[in-house]
């Protein structure tokens, strides 16, 4: 349309007006015409439909998480020296026992189950989880259980395998996933396998391990870690291959058949690209939807893609970039940089699958790494809005301390759960911004040009469906003008906070002007931010935008 000066400038009072006034704006639906951005509807339809894609991850250590029924049931599977503490008590570091060659804390039990895991998972639904990831219940020795001694069996203490498969039902009847950890690198050295392997150089199982005197430092056998009880498996024998994934009975696809939705793969990092990638294709094969995930501690690039190695990552790279900038060891410049180049190496769908993690059973807990509240929920927002799935370390939603192993791996406060605790609270908040917002589950990234504020917009084919994150991990509060480069945000827009209160001073929603944002960001804080506009006695200027 071609305009006077005249016209121009009512166009601009008429703009400058609706940026001054405050008003509040919600959109609504343009006139119905042919989306121009069909090509990016159907990218975003496929993520909504794909479990996936951004679904919130809560991981449970079934030994710690829910109290049994039959306390002396539970007691009579763990014989000495098992212990079974009392479920009050804390873990702490034990002393080396020669003769099982574990820690005396690796085999003390608080006797949670399958079954009373069962019984609390009303919590995890509420909560707003999607996916419930368990650390390993194969049968092993010890309590973490990585020490396996037979894939295809539960341990007894956690029930059978029976108990999974009504796991995964009431999972599924109520609209979740459950996924399985497997750790196929090594083995447990009091396996039938390597005990046989070890006693007799002619048994079918000696190729499965590496066993000679040249390892004699660790037992004649090649061990991770130097870990004494976890020889390491020899993946290069077909026979290993066919056990663990390859033949319609392998752990992984008999697993998948008894209703488990997907793998975690302990230590993926060292079983190659080459047995991930088949491994992924014959879970793949089994269930097309089924989700491998890998602990990938490395830079995620190369180790995912759309037919292996992997279907995502446990993304350490990320998690290292928010703590550090949390803690003001990384300037957000500097953090956005990283985001950026792992997005542009690795590629957004990967990462879209891949699990963002700030705690887990292996590292310190979020509340003893980060003691500054404002720090640790600014890591936190940031995990919930960048691309991914947040994955919840059970305990964090109440601030459950523990600064190394074995304290991090504390049983569940369910009085403190019961009571009501201000981070629970908090959790709910970001887990529901998550459902309510498109954009943080199956969205884009796109940087936001600033220079002191860590800022990025998750966005789809609707523009208003984008949501802006501006954080600010100074001891100072920000004031400073952004870029939003996206070409369908029009002028004159407003946008609304979606997390706690806009910052007092501010008199008016920030309004955005020919692509300028002005915004204040309070010191140690998050803005996350929706544009929204009320169309004007039926006018909108997003009538032809999607």
């Amino acid at each position: 349309m071609t305009t006077t000066p005249s016209s121009r400038r009512g166009v601009a009072s008429v703009l400058a007006s609706l940026a001054l006034a405050g008003t509040t704006m919600t959109h609504a639906a343009p006139a119905a015409s042919a989306s121009p951005a069909a090509s990016g509807s159907s990218v975003y339809t496929a993520r909504e439909a794909d479990w996936r894609v951004g679904p919130v991850v809560y991981q449970v250590w079934v030994d710690r998480y829910a109290p049994p029924a039959d306390r002396a049931a539970q007691q009579a599977l763990l014989p000495p020296p098992k212990r079974l503490r009392e479920w009050h008590e804390l873990p702490t570091t034990g002393t080396y026992l020669p003769d099982a060659k574990v820690w005396s804390h690796e085999i003390d039990f608080w006797g949670g189950n399958l079954a009373s895991l069962r019984t609390r998972l009303g919590h995890v639904q509420t909560l707003g989880a999607d996916v419930l990831y368990l650390n390993p219940i194969h049968l092993a020795y010890t309590n973490h259980k990585y020490d396996a001694l037979d894939y295809q069996q539960v341990s007894p203490e956690y029930g059978t395998r029976a108990d999974v498969k009504a796991l995964a039902g009431d999972l599924h009847q109520r609209g979740m996933k459950l996924v399985l950890d497997g750790v196929f690198n090594h083995m447990g050295r009091n396996s039938a396998a390597f005990r046989s392997a070890e006693a007799n150089p002619q048994s079918p199982y000696r190729s499965w391990f590496y066993i000679g005197p040249e390892f004699a430092a660790t037992g004649n056998a090649r061990v991770w870690w130097g870990a004494v009880n976890l020889p390491e498996l020899n993946l290069e024998n077909p026979a290993v291959r066919a056990h663990l994934y390859q033949e319609r009975d392998s752990v992984v696809r008999s697993w998948l058949r008894d209703g488990v939705d997907g793998w975690r793969l302990d230590t993926a990092f060292e079983l190659g690209t080459t047995y991930l990638t088949d491994l992924t294709r014959a879970a793949h094969a089994e269930r097309k939807d089924s989700l491998v995930i890998g602990e990938i501690v490395n830079y995620p690039a190369q180790w995912v893609g759309t037919d292996g190695p992997l279907d995502g990552v446990m993304n350490f790279t990320w998690r290292r970039v928010l703590l550090d900038m949390a803690e003001r060891k990384l300037s957000p410049a500097l953090a956005q940089r990283m985001i950026e180049r792992t997005i542009a190496d690795t590629g957004i769908e990967p990462l879209l699958r891949s699990w963002t993690l700030l705690d887990n059973h292996d590292l310190p807990r979020l509340a003893s790494r980060l003691p500054d509240e404002r720090q640790r929920r600014l890591a936190q927002v940031l995990q919930f809005t960048l691309p991914g799935a947040p994955n919840l370390w059970q305990g964090g939603e109440i601030d459950t301390l523990g600064d190394g192993d074995p304290q991090q791996r504390a049983p569940m406060r369910w009085d403190v759960i019961d009571a009501g605790h201000p981070t629970l609270t908090w959790t709910r908040q970001l887990i529901g911004l998550r459902k309510t917002h498109r954009a943080l589950r199956v969205g884009d990234y796109r940087a936001v040009v600033a220079e002191q504020l860590f800022a990025f917009e998750r966005h789809t084919d609707r523009a208003l469906d984008s949501v802006i994150v501006l954080a600010n991990p100074h001891a100072h509060d920000v004031t400073e003008t952004v870029l939003l480069t996206n070409r369908s945000l029009m002028n004159a827009t407003q946008f609304k906070d979606l997390v706690g209160t806009p910052p007092a001073s501010e008199t008016q929603r920030p309004s955005l002007d020919a692509g300028l944002l002005r915004v204040l960001v309070p010191a140690g804080g998050v803005r996350v931010l929706q544009p929204v506009f009320e169309p004007l006695n039926g006018y909108s200027p997003y009538k032809r935008t999607p």
